[in-house]
Order: structure tokens, then sequence, then C-alpha cells
């Protein structure tokens, strides 16, 4: 009997031994495969009866540590995030060009300024005239470019957010794959739950290096996947995820007005609890960094703009002085009747109207309020007064003022012998000096004076330098908290050139916060058909966008100087001023057309001249580079007065701080990951030294089995053969 167990455990210790040298050939030949794990199966004692049988081998396990597990996935997803950030990041620095070619944004800046101050020495020169178009043009051209170049990188990330999703939903269905395998492996106790194990670990790798992610394993074996915020991704199913992606964005498409679309799990937005992976970081480029960029950019677009068009409308272009002018604002008509019967007043200050021959000559002239009889009244008793003076005054029978049908203000003599130019002064006698009016104006035509303004053609557009050539249809206010109330109870009304006047009116109580007040303006049934009202995160807190749906002018206005509008400062946005701005198109046909003086008035002759050499208005178009402007908050840069060069100087070395820091934190983010990663392959990758030394005791104890076993099998045909 004992030769017949001698015989047994000889046998099984072989099977043993040759399933352990199978394991350590196994972990040998994929000593170089990436995610595999060290395999390793217990052996304990064969008991039949309570007697020693010899010895058996479990099913296969690896060895893993699964705290550094997580740890790895939590560290990678922040590594992609960092890199995925640094791509962008690195592409937007690419294009932005240096100063040492001459071709940065700062650079342009600086041109521009010098070819200004060029032309207010020598306005007569052709050649600096034209310097001076070429430069304002290189500059807008740059800033166009920029903006496009920021619009393109958030499409980028738009669509790679998609193309994330999809690989998302595709590992989580093959987690889910191996999670059922894992079951029913564990359930039947089939070997090879381990490798199976393995594969599910390289796809929770891979996902954490597209989204953060967390899991934990249910007793069956298998695990649950969720955002580290909390969102379920897998438990027994997949919940898929989906997000509808734009390959071309705007300025005035953003995440936080809903015209970026969110990215979705079972009905819900979870993109704002996506914090890691490239998902993440393409996020936060579209949502975050790039936005704060553009804003910038639409910032410094607006100042400049601003600025020096209130500077150019003071001024004449001589000698090719316009018989045609047409404003750039827009105007509202009255939906019934199509009168433009806003109220206009003049404050203070009178404009004076001055014609001139071709040899440019004064023909007559005559001021708005003392000559032509108006100082308030509708847009259209206005244009009127000033077509009866030109008709039967000046004898321009064919003369035309009228706001045409685009709702823009339209001057002209229709005799291109004779010439307009339109300048404020301080009272209504000529030659009075020149100085801006003061004008009070009606947006929606209920006798409320809602806006005041300085400049008369400043104020309609007649003689801008840059333009923009879009309307006001998006409205945001400054910067605020979304948790501070108002602090103001008023009305606010709507109007635009496709609804009307007055189409719909929120109440606003002292108590409201902004995001109070848009959610206000979004439940309003009469308003949320052809308006919509969002947060826009800026900085350290919020601006109240409310934007026409249909693209129209958009006009607000309250029965109070002291209202919502003033206290918001919500006045028409700047978003998308960088992808628009150029220069004047009649201006790019014709440098002779930038204004460099205004008409003196001639005391003992009683008349108004114009010089070609006269540089009044070219000596402040300069001024506005070297003095300092004021920049409201643009993103992560706060409000500041500064000037023009070194507000552009400023966004270049953003550009540049934040590329260089996500290269740093990526490069130090990674090192830590590898490092993690290679803790790991302390614990379980595998050692060849010591896979060898394994598999010499184990073949020692095959060896040694063998030998017991043919010893118990000679000595067993010895006996069988006595008897």
């Amino acid at each position: 009997m004992a030769l017949i167990s001698s015989l047994s455990s000889s046998l099984t210790g072989m099977k043993v031994a040759q399933s352990q040298l199978e394991i350590i050939s196994n972990n040998i030949a994929n000593v170089d495969t990436a995610g595999y794990t060290r395999k390793t199966a217990a052996q304990s004692a064969l008991v039949s009866a309570g007697q020693t049988m010899g010895v058996t081998i479990g099913n296969t396990g690896r060895i893993v540590d699964e705290s550094l597990l997580k740890n790895f996935l939590t560290s990678n997803a922040t590594t992609s995030s960092l890199s995925a950030q640094y791509n962008y990041m690195s592409r937007l620095d690419n294009v932005m060009g240096t100063t040492e070619q001459g071709n940065s944004l700062s650079a342009n800046v600086g041109n521009l300024q010098s070819a200004f101050e060029t032309f207010s020495t020598s306005v007569s020169s052709p050649a600096s005239r034209y310097q001076l178009l070429t430069n304002a043009q290189a500059l807008t051209s740059k800033l166009n470019y920029l903006s496009d170049n920021v619009q393109t990188l958030r499409g980028d990330a738009d669509m790679q957010i998609k193309d994330d999703v999809a690989k998302v939903n595709s590992l989580l269905e093959s987690i889910n794959e191996l999670n059922t395998e894992i079951v029913k492996y564990t359930v039947m106790k089939r070997d090879g739950v381990a490798n199976l194990q393995d594969q599910r670990d390289n796809a929770l790798r891979e996902l954490s290096s597209i989204m953060d992610i967390t899991y934990y394993t249910r007793d069956t074996g298998a695990v649950v996947v969720q955002t580290t915020s909390g969102v379920i991704l897998l438990d027994n199913e997949v919940h898929e995820m989906s997000h509808s992606a734009q390959s071309k964005l705007s300025a005035a498409n953003t995440y936080d007005n809903g015209n970026v679309l969110g990215i979705f799990v079972d009905g819900e937005d979870i993109t704002k609890k996506i914090n890691g992976g490239s998902m993440g970081g393409a996020i936060d480029i579209r949502d975050s960094k790039l936005t704060s960029l553009q804003s910038q950019l639409d910032e410094m677009s607006k100042v400049l703009i601003d600025q020096i068009n209130a500077v150019h409308n003071q001024g004449t272009a001589y000698p090719n002085m316009p018989y045609q002018i047409t404003g750039t604002s827009t105007f509202i008509a009255d939906k019934g009747t199509g009168a433009y019967n806003q109220n206009i007043r003049i404050d203070s200050g009178d404009v004076r109207f001055i014609i001139f021959d071709e040899n440019g000559n004064q023909v007559e002239s005559g001021s708005l309020k003392a000559t032509m009889g108006f100082s308030e009244g509708s847009l259209d008793d206005m244009t009127s007064k000033i077509q009866t003076w030109m008709r039967d005054e000046v004898g321009l029978t064919g003369a035309i003022a009228q706001i045409n049908d685009d709702g823009k203000l339209e001057i002209s003599t229709e005799d291109s012998r004779y010439t307009i130019s339109i300048i404020d002064e301080a009272t209504s006698n000529a030659g009075s000096g020149q100085q801006d009016v003061v004008l009070s104006f009606d947006v929606n035509g209920d006798g409320f004076y809602d806006q005041t303004a300085q400049g008369f053609s400043s104020f309609f557009g007649l003689n801008d330098f840059f333009v923009t050539d879009k309307n006001d249809f998006i409205y945001d206010s400054k910067v605020v908290s979304d948790k501070s109330a108002v602090n103001v109870t008023t009305t606010l009304s709507f109007s635009d050139n496709v609804n009307g006047f007055d189409y719909g009116s929120v109440d606003i109580s002292k108590y409201m916060t902004i995001r109070d007040i848009a959610n206000l303006i979004n439940q309003n049934e009469n308003l949320n058909t052809h308006i919509k009202a969002s947060l826009i995160a800026n900085g350290d807190g919020y601006m109240l966008r409310i934007e026409s749906l249909e693209g129209a002018q958009l006009e607000l206005s309250e029965n109070t100087d002291s209202g919502i509008i003033k206290k918001l400062e919500l006045y028409p946005s700047n978003c998308g001023d960088a992808s628009a701005i150029k220069v004047r198109e009649n201006i790019t046909q014709n440098a002779n057309l930038i204004a460099c003086g205004s008409p003196d008035f001639d005391v003992t002759k009683g008349v108004f001249t114009i010089n070609a050499a006269t540089n009044n208005i070219a000596n402040k178009l300069a001024q506005v580079f070297t003095n300092s402007q004021v920049f409201n908050q643009a993103g992560d840069m706060a409000t500041t007065t500064t000037t023009l060069a070194n507000y552009s100087s400023t966004f270049v070395g953003n550009v540049a701080s934040l590329t260089a820091t996500s290269q740093s934190s990526f490069e130090y983010q990674n090192a830590l990951t590898e490092a993690i990663s290679y803790k790991e392959a302390q614990v379980s990758g595998i050692d060849l030294d010591e896979e060898l030394s394994q598999m010499i005791i184990f073949q020692q104890s095959y060896a040694a089995c063998a030998q017991v076993f043919t010893a118990s099998r000679e000595i067993l045909d010895i006996l069988l053969g006595l008897v």
C-alpha cells in the first residue's frame, strides 16, 4: 500500500512541477509584454481519507498591488490632460510670430504706432498715408489670424472630445465583456481569470488616459467604473457617453451659452465633471484657456476700434472729401410703420455741416440746432431737417439724408462736386471751437432717453477708420459674482430689428442675482423664442450675456437712469471683434480718405477752410497709442490701464507663459507617472533572475519525483514477480 501511495505522490509532484514550469515559461515569454503581470499558482497537499496522496495546484493567480494601479490611473489621467493642453498651447504659440521677425502681435501694434506718429508729422506725404494703411491692415490681419487660429484650435479640441467619447464607449464595452468572462470563469472555477484581469487592467489604463476614472471590484470579480466625481460609466451595463461636435467654432460659440454642446451620460450633462485625461485637457482648452485668450484679443480690438474711431470721426479727409457718407451704427425701425421714431437730443454743443466745392471752398455751413432748428426729436425728424437744409438752403436739390434700408444714417449731396464735412462745436456759433457734442438717445421710441454718447459722427459711425461689419446681437455685463444680489428694482425691455420695439420684458427685483435674471429671461415665453441669457465665466466671476437667437440688432431699455443696464454695464459685447476687425473698405481703396485734420474757421472771412497740411486729428490719432487706455477684465487678465503696445505685449507673454507652464507641468507629471509605473513593475513585473531560480527549483522537483516514481515502480515490479 505504501508503494501505491508513493507512486501517486510522485506522479502528482511531477504534474504540479510541470504546471509550475509552464507558468514560469509563460512569464519569461511575456517579459516585454505591456500590461502582463507575473503569474503564480499556490500548491497544497492532496489529502484523501486522512491520508496524504501527494500535491495539488490551484488556479493561476497574479501579483498585483491594487492601490498602485489606482494611483497610476489617477496620475495617468493628469498626465494625459496636461499633454493635451501643452499640445494645443504649443500649436498656438507657433503661430504667434516673433518680435525679432517683426510678425508678432506686439510688433504689429508697434509698427502701427510708428506709422501714426510718422503720419502726424507728414500728412501731405502719400508714402506716409500708404504706410499707415499697410500697417493698419497688417495689424487687423494679425488679429483676424490669431482669432481664427484660436477658434480652429477650439474646434479641433471639440472634435477630439468627440473621438475620445467614441473611444471611451468602446473601452467600456470591452471592460464589460471582460467582466462577464471573469465572472463566468470564477463561478466555474476555470483557469485563465488572471489573464482576463490583465486585459481588463490594460483597458482601464487606456481609459484613464482619456478621462479621470476610478473603480471598485464586486465580490463577483466584476469591476464598477466611474468618474472621479462619481458618475457611473459601467455597472453591469455600459452607460454610454455622447457628444455632438463642431469642427468650426466662433468666439460667440461657448459651452457656457449652450452653443457648444456638452458631454452626456443617461441624459445628464457631465462636461464639468470630467477633470482629467485627454478629454479633460481638451475641455479645459476649449472652454477656459482659449476662450480667455480670445476675450483678450477681443478686448484689445474693441479698445483699438473705439479709440481710433472716436478721433477719426472728428476729422475730414482732404483733398478727397466724401460727397456721400454712410454710418456703421444700426437703428431699429417701427415694425408697423417703418418709421425711425426713436428720439435723439443734443444736450450740449452743436453739430455743424459744411458743404465744400470741388476746390475746397465753403459753399454753405449750418448747425443742426441753430440753422436747421433741430435739438430734439425723432431720427426721422433729424434726417428730414438735414435734407431740407441741403436742398433748400444749399441748393442741392437731389441731396439725401435718411436712415436707409439697413438702418444706417446716410447723407449724400448726390453731386460729387460738392462734399460734406461734419464737425462738433462747443456752441452754435461758427468757429466756437471743435468739441464733441453730448447726445441722449431713446432706443425704443418710448420717450425715455436710455443712452448717452459723445460725438455726432462717432455715434452714427459716419467716419470710422476700423469696422467689424457685425451688428449688436450680443450684450455682455461686466464681471460680477453670480451669488451677489444686483440691488436694483427695474423692468428690462427688449427690442430688435426683427421683432420690433418692446416685444417682451422682465421685472427684476433687488434681491436677484445675475443667475436669477438669466433664468427669468429664459423662462419667459415672450422672450425665449427670440433671445437667450447665459452666464459666461470670465476670470474670477461671470458676465451676464443676452443674445438674439435670430442674430438681430438688439436693444435693451428701461425707464430709469440707475437701472440694471448702468449697474451691470450691460452693453453691446466685443465678442468676436478680433476676428471681424478691418479697415473701412473705402479707405483701403483710397488712403487719401484717412482723416488728418478738420476744417478751420477764418474769422476775417467768416467761412471754414480746409488745408491738406492740417494735422490736428493726425496728432490725436498718434496719441491714442501713447496714452494709457482702460481695458476691462478679459479672461484671466484683470481690468488694467495701460497702452495698446503694453497690452499686446502682455497677451503675447500670456501665450508664451501658458505654453511654458503646460510644458513644465506635463514633464513633471509624466515623470511622476513613470515612477509609479516603475514601482508597479517592481511588484507585478517579471524578474528573469527570479523566474530562472524558480525554474531550477521545479526542474529539480520534477527530477526528484521522477526518480521516486521510477524506484517505486521497480520495487513494485519485483514484488509482483515474486508473487
